[in-house]
């Protein structure tokens, strides 16, 4: 069931790693950063939803990544 689980989990990292974002320029880049330091970007409380789910798939990803590699270690034993 681990294994069904880790599956899963490696499945839905690379579909959410396959969207890809508009190009953007740096003054937009740099705009965003500024707005975004500052608490004034608009939908603020939802973008920051979005970077905190970001930031918990990229540590999920991390964990399924070193789990897999530790499977692999007992599988090769």
């Amino acid at each position: 069931m681990k294994a069904i689980n880790l599956f899963v989990m490696m499945v839905l990292v690379l579909l959410i790693s396959a969207c890809e974002q508009k190009a953007s320029t740096t003054t937009e880049k740099v705009m965003d950063k500024v707005n975004d330091a500052l608490d004034r970007r608009q939908d603020e409380k939802v973008r920051d939803a979005v970077e905190d789910v970001g930031d918990a798939v990229e540590d999920a990803s991390s964990k399924v990544q070193k789990n897999l590699q530790e499977m692999t270690k007992d599988l090769k034993k």
